[in-house]
């Protein structure tokens, strides 16, 4: 029978990335929920570790001077540790651990050819007798990390879990995230500092029932008062007639229903967006010393910076100006919010890019910003649409050309130049918005020119899809069909799948290539790709071009215009103004050469698709 003593024991202490994983091996008990984080958490989880970081990083730097560098409390994780059989079960922290090794697996690959490579394997999993085996025991999420690990790339199968499909998303949410000015020389810093300077309290029972306990304990007592709920307070306390004070109060609390109906922590979501959107006026340098300024004072804790800002920056100074700022204004913005949200989720014609910035945006953390930067307390319904149209298309025209030549748009790379475009539109009036917007896409250094070289590969799948959505919409909303980008990229029917148009039959194309590398690179690339319904796709896959294009005439018109039949049955498409300049052409053979026009043909189309005449009014 276990010691009594040994029983009721919990040890609490404070432990590195490297202590808390290496040679470690974690059972996930069946009763913990699925790995459920999202995008804005993986982009949350990046943000704070690469500008903590950055706050002490120096290129001059030694790599022994990341023990001096700040640290980053990441969080407790509960364990329950039987001594008997040595099996350590995460009873709390399944997340965060889960998110960790996929963040390791990402960096093992990132410094992999960089000779000066940090040890992390070990943190990542453990070999015996010749076997890997991961750190997180968990016989259904195997296959997932192994092949995360092996190749930096999972390709789902029917029976994977919500588990198994998170974490394949979350890694590509990784990649996207990263800031390119890390990839580099700071790299192995990096990779120090994250793995010794992230700091967890690994708590540790050595029974179920205890360590149960202290998971009941930490997250159903003693809540802390959120950021709203403590902004709310000062609110109140700055009203002194008590008529208004309980008319503030039944507001406040029909807006937070509002805001919870999309998710818990929207209500924080929305303030961050606000502020920074409308009243934020500095940002702190990515230099060494910089200090948190507006726009990171509100990411942390808004309602400190709205007490310390309320006078100068929002101009309230009597009890009737803050009640008029939060009964009309503070509503106002709430239902502006709200319709960003549903425009991003439900498709709306009078703002169609809202919805496109969903699939393909940036961090919500400057989207939203960026997006109510403009909106002016007061305007009608018409102008609020067409001023989130706007931004929208400006977000989707900034991250589509840094994709297509494949350039990162995390926040950590972006934020100053992102910041800077909400003080230059905020307040503006429609016609002046469109104005700037179009002087901010001149100025987006990465232009079209890389469609010619650009192709899909492990990590931007979804980014293709939606690119190919995108034409493939274009096109038929040009003659007068009646489907939208929604009916390729998220349809209520049969998905839609990337169709290679070669086969991935090497042996078939050896007249072109002596290496298959080179074969699979022109397969992959922009202009040998369409959208084929799921099933018709998989089901002539293997099938050579000549069979395959006489399928094509049955689908979307930019698989249609692949085969000489259809400028036959449709004589009139040539004549439609928007479709004439792009130069469509039947290709009765698919050879390099082709694949080389259809590049230069989805190079026009993108420039027709991402025009900046659509800001003109």
């Amino acid at each position: 029978m276990m010691n009594q003593k040994l029983k009721n024991k919990i040890e609490a202490k404070d432990k590195n990335i490297n202590s808390l994983l290496k040679d470690q091996k974690f059972s996930i008990d069946y009763f913990q929920r699925e790995y459920r984080w999202q995008k804005k958490h993986i982009e949350l989880f990046i943000e704070d570790l690469t500008t903590t970081f950055l706050k002490s990083y120096n290129k001059n730097d030694k790599r022994s001077d990341v023990a001096n560098y700040q640290n980053y409390y990441l969080g407790p994780v509960i364990f329950s540790n039987d001594p008997y059989s040595g099996k350590k079960s995460i009873i709390d922290g399944q997340q965060r651990i889960t998110s960790i090794t996929l963040f390791l697996i990402y960096l093992y690959h990132l410094q992999s050819g960089n000779g000066n490579n940090v040890s992390i394997t070990e943190l990542i999993y453990s070999e015996k007798y010749g076997e890997k085996s991961f750190n997180m025991s968990d016989s259904l999420r195997e296959p997932c990390l192994k092949a995360l690990f092996d190749v930096g790339e999972y390709i789902p199968k029917d029976i994977d879990d919500e588990t198994v499909l998170n974490m394949k998303e979350c890694y590509t949410y990784i990649e996207q995230s990263f800031p390119e000015e890390l990839t580099k020389e700071a790299l192995p810093f990096f990779i120090d500092w994250f793995i010794e300077n992230v700091v967890l309290v690994e708590i540790t029972a050595y029974s179920d029932e205890n360590a149960y306990t202290i998971f009941e304990t930490m997250n159903d007592r003693g809540l802390n008062l959120t950021s709203t709920e403590m902004l709310k307070g000062y609110v109140l306390s700055k009203i002194s007639d008590v008529k208004q004070r309980t008319d503030i109060n039944e507001i406040w609390k029909d807006q937070m229903q509002k805001l919870h109906e999309n998710d818990e922590n929207e209500d924080q979501a929305f303030f961050q967006a606000w502020f920074r959107g409308k009243y934020a006026i500095s940002i702190r340098l990515g230099q060494v010393g910089s200090v948190d300024q507006d726009f990171e004072l509100i990411g942390s804790r808004f309602h400190n910076w709205f007490k310390e800002n309320d006078k100068a920056l929002f101009n309230l100074n009597t009890s009737d100006e803050f009640y008029d700022f939060f009964k009309y204004q503070f509503q106002f913005y709430v239902e502006v919010y709200l319709n960003i949200l549903k425009a991003q989720e439900s498709f709306n014609q009078n703002m169609p890019h809202t919805n496109y910035i969903k699939n393909w945006g940036i961090a919500e953390s400057l989207q939203n910003a960026l997006l109510l930067a403009p909106i002016c307390y007061g305007d009608d319904q018409n102008n609020v649409e067409k001023k989130l149209d706007f931004t929208s298309r400006y977000i989707e025209t900034f991250t589509v050309r840094r994709a297509v030549n494949y350039r990162k748009f995390g926040q950590s790379s972006i934020k100053y130049s992102m910041f800077k475009v909400i003080k230059r539109i905020r307040d503006n009036d429609l016609k002046t918005l469109g104005i700037i917007l179009s002087d901010e896409v001149e100025k987006i250094p990465e232009n079209w020119d890389g469609i010619c070289e650009f192709g899909m590969h492990g990590q931007n799948r979804k980014f293709v899809k939606h690119l190919l959505s995108r034409i493939s919409g274009y096109l038929d909303e040009r003659i007068g069909k009646g489907n939208t980008y929604v009916s390729y990229h998220h349809p209520n029917g049969k998905q839609f799948e990337i169709e290679h148009i070669w086969a991935n039959k090497f042996s078939e194309h050896t007249d072109e290539f002596s290496q298959e590398n080179d074969f699979q690179s022109w397969r992959n690339s922009i202009g040998a790709l369409i959208l084929l319904p799921q099933g018709t796709n998989q089901s002539f896959s293997s099938d050579k071009y000549d069979a395959k294009v006489d399928h094509y005439i049955k689908e979307n018109t930019y698989a249609q215009t692949l085969n000489q039949n259809y400028y036959v049955k449709n004589p009139n498409f040539l004549n439609v103004p928007e479709i004439q300049k792009l130069g469509f052409k039947p290709h009765n053979q698919f050879k390099k050469s082709d694949i080389e026009e259809r590049e230069k043909l989805v190079k026009r189309v993108c420039e027709n698709i991402w025009s900046i005449d659509y800001f003109i009014i």
